[in-house]
């Protein structure tokens, strides 16, 4: 099926972008690039009514006070004014061990960002592209030729229909068959960890604090979702475990897996229960060598994929999506057109250094808090007492999880 605006034809027209996925990060791509007079054509294989349907997908993601600014830019405040839920603080914990670390803004600063159901991300990203002229939404079809020439490229779907434009975007995820097909590498390496990720009730508020405890065997997160209608605490889990043991936790009856999270919870919510299914995905860490090419630029997880410990992949995306736009439109205005070579480099530059600090950091936050034993649970601790006395230290992660460091494009900023 193809969505299209009343006022399009079945004969392919020709626009700037031509962006492969319509996730969380294509399709903000699409709007952002709308709203500054930049059009596309978004070629998605699902249908959005499958990824928005009740209970399809339990994830949450914590979005930055930077991108809460982007979301805001592109219109989509109304729709989700009021959906996510403050992060107040962020407690950090070597296994519930003494010595934690709170980051805890003042209160001038506001919070450090915001906990949305994925769902409700989708949703309001959805309907504001249906209502987009300058995007046309094709869903349930395939890309399966991608050809960039010197005056533009065209994609060929699975119905026979041609799609052309001047730039190539790449959204497809990890797997990217447009990152792969121009040959771009990756740094890459497994963690042989796999993610479970489930939704809880329980029985304590958690007062807006999202907890990292870490765990030798691996991260295990608890994210503050809003209370439901009738007044029942949520939050959303976000457990790591060993491949190895992956199969066996996934496996366990409701009460089975339920047991084994109130046991590393050491009863910080009181009772608890599951109100969304259970999903488990891999753990890597890939880095494209490079995220454009002739008339191609990559965004989100085809460049770049990263352990969730701190829940910055999203906004990370994010942040890409703002750097290309802003690059596009200034060089548009200029007359150049997107898939210009010039812009592109401009875009690899401005993302390379956020892209690889950021990612760098979050994978050796992982190895230090996976070492086990008891000297480098002793050592861990110290060092978290440490930056617990640093208030400048502490202000720079704060920053950092805001993501309000760094060379920020506008639609980023306040």
């Amino acid at each position: 099926m193809t969505m299209q605006h009343p006022d399009q034809t079945s004969v392919s027209d020709r626009r700037d972008l031509v962006i492969l996925g319509g996730g969380l990060v294509g399709m903000t791509l699409a709007l952002a690039a709308a709203r500054h007079g930049i059009t596309s054509h978004v070629i998605e294989r699902a249908d959005p009514a499958d990824l928005t349907a009740e209970g399809a997908d339990g994830r949450a993601s914590a979005i930055s006070s930077a991108s809460w600014n982007l979301f805001r830019h592109i219109g989509l405040e109304e729709a989700l004014e009021g959906l996510g839920c403050p992060i107040e603080s962020i407690a950090v914990t070597d296994a519930m061990r003494p010595g934690r670390i709170d980051f805890t803004p003042e209160a001038h600063d506001g919070t450090l960002g915001r906990m949305f159901a994925n769902r409700d991300i989708r949703l309001a990203l959805f309907e504001a592209a249906r209502h987009e002229p300058n995007i046309a939404w094709h869903t349930q079809v395939e890309a399966v030729k991608r050809e960039r020439g010197d005056h533009g490229v065209a994609v060929t779907l699975n119905t026979g229909q041609v799609v052309e434009g001047s730039l190539l975007v790449g959204a497809e995820g990890r797997r990217s068959p447009s990152r792969d097909e121009d040959g771009i590498g990756l740094v890459s390496w497994d963690y042989s960890h796999r993610a479970i990720v489930a939704g809880l009730y329980h029985e304590k508020p958690h007062k807006g604090v999202a907890w990292e405890i870490f765990y030798s065997a691996g991260p295990f997160a608890l994210l503050p979702l809003n209370d439901t209608e009738d007044g029942r605490h949520r939050s959303a889990l976000v457990w790591t475990v060993p491949e190895k043991d992956a199969k066996g936790v996934m496996g366990l009856s409701d009460h089975g897996f339920i047991a084994e999270v109130a046991k590393r919870m050491d009863g910080l919510y009181g009772k608890i229960e599951l109100s969304a299914r259970r999903m488990s995905y891999p753990l890597s860490y890939q880095n494209a060598t490079r995220i454009t090419g002739h008339r191609l630029a990559l965004v989100g997880d085809a460049a770049h994929g990263m352990h969730p410990i701190a829940g910055q992949g999203l906004n990370l995306g994010l942040r890409d999506v703002g750097a290309l736009v802003q690059v596009l439109s200034d060089g548009m205005r200029l007359g150049l057109e997107p898939g210009d070579a010039q812009l592109l480099k401009r875009y690899e530059n401005w993302r390379a250094l956020d892209n690889f600090t950021t990612m760098s950091v979050m994978d050796g936050i992982v190895r230090l808090f996976g070492v086990p034993g008891r000297s480098a649970s002793a050592i861990r601790r110290l060092g978290m007492g440490a930056v617990q006395r640093m208030p400048t230290l502490k202000r720079f992660f704060m920053n950092e999880a805001r993501g309000m460091s760094g060379n920020l494009p506008s639609l980023l900023q306040a």
